[in-house]
């Protein structure tokens, strides 16, 4: 069949599995695998497995993932651990048993201690204690990227499987998800900010101290990202990472504060009036910014400004209200 390789993308749906599917396609991708959730549970390992059997892709983007914000992940952590080992634990297992050589696990920079030297290195792994409010997702994640450091290492050779993972930082843009209190930072201000003015409400409360520093990469970099890494010479990945630290941090290598980004939301929104920040929420790490230098040795950089990035995510999410 024309089109290059047979390509799954597991997760298609959600804000990055979807931005993935439109950079394959960009690229003239034509053989793209997905399915909904009402068609396969990932979390049901006969039903994954069948699928594999069935499909046998040659490739897949395992962007398959339970996500939220703080909230989400201190009041559902239970969930958010088990949901996400049992799924990256099934599609991994069947895409081995299926003989896909390459697969690509994307994880997520909460995987890093809550005090990491910054910007955060890849070999910071495992260094310290997590972020409390989320240590249910990023163990699960950890454990994602040690499937595929333990395939790689017990089976490369004797099988010729590549399995490789990426870390992106914090994520935004088209396909987010809005107003709810499991919605990360950015389409939580939005939403918020947009209500207000529609209310023409006079102040917004901000989780937090609006001190901590965060780093956001536009969801469409994180996809052309992903499949840069994939694509990637073997020779060349494996020259430049190790055993049993094999993963690449995907990030923009710029941060601002909570209170300059809810600042520059509001003015993209058109919100004119206060902003208070609830010092008795929880403001997470107190800094988290990705050393992407390997990316970068690669050849790799982000290319969406912040600004240009939060008015397209407005953008979508007027489109989203609306329809």
């Amino acid at each position: 069949m024309s089109g290059g390789p047979k390509i799954y993308v597991a997760g298609h749906s959600g804000m990055v599995g979807s931005a993935i599917v439109r950079a394959l396609q960009a690229r003239s991708q034509k053989n793209i695998v997905t399915r909904s959730r009402k068609e396969l549970d990932l979390t049901n390992q006969q039903s994954v497995h069948q699928f594999f059997d069935d499909e046998k892709p040659d490739q897949v983007y395992m962007a398959a993932a339970k996500v939220g914000g703080i909230h989400a992940n201190d009041t559902f952590p239970a969930d958010f651990i088990y949901e996400n080992l049992i799924i990256e634990a099934n599609v991994i297992a069947a895409a081995f048993q299926n003989k896909v050589k390459k697969l690509l696990f994307l994880g997520s920079s909460c995987i890093y201690p809550r005090e990491s030297t910054q910007p955060i290195p890849e070999d910071a792994l495992l260094s310290g204690a997590l972020e409390p409010t989320n240590e249910p997702y990023a163990i699960a994640k950890i454990a994602g990227i040690k499937l595929c450091e333990s395939f790689n290492r017990q089976y490369g050779e004797s099988h010729g499987i590549d399995y490789r993972s990426v870390m992106p930082t914090n994520l935004y843009g088209p396909g987010d998800t809005y107003g709810s209190k499991n919605s990360h930072v950015i389409p939580a201000l939005i939403s918020r900010f947009h209500e207000a003015k529609i209310k023409r409400e006079s102040i917004v409360d901000v989780w937090g101290t609006g001190e901590p520093r965060r780093e956001f990469l536009h969801v469409d970099d994180m996809a052309d990202a992903s499949v840069f890494v994939m694509n990637l010479a073997r020779e060349e990945y494996i020259e430049s990472t190790s055993a049993m630290c094999a993963h690449i941090n995907v990030g923009s290598g710029v941060d601002v504060s909570i209170k300059e980004l809810a600042a520059l939301i509001a003015h993209i929104v058109g919100y004119s009036g206060n902003i208070n920040f609830d010092t008795a929420m929880p403001d997470g790490m107190p800094r988290k910014l990705m050393d992407s230098g390997l990316l970068g040795g690669f050849g790799w950089s982000s290319s969406i400004p912040l600004e240009a990035g939060l008015k397209n995510a407005y953008e979508d999410f007027c489109s989203y209200v609306q329809g």
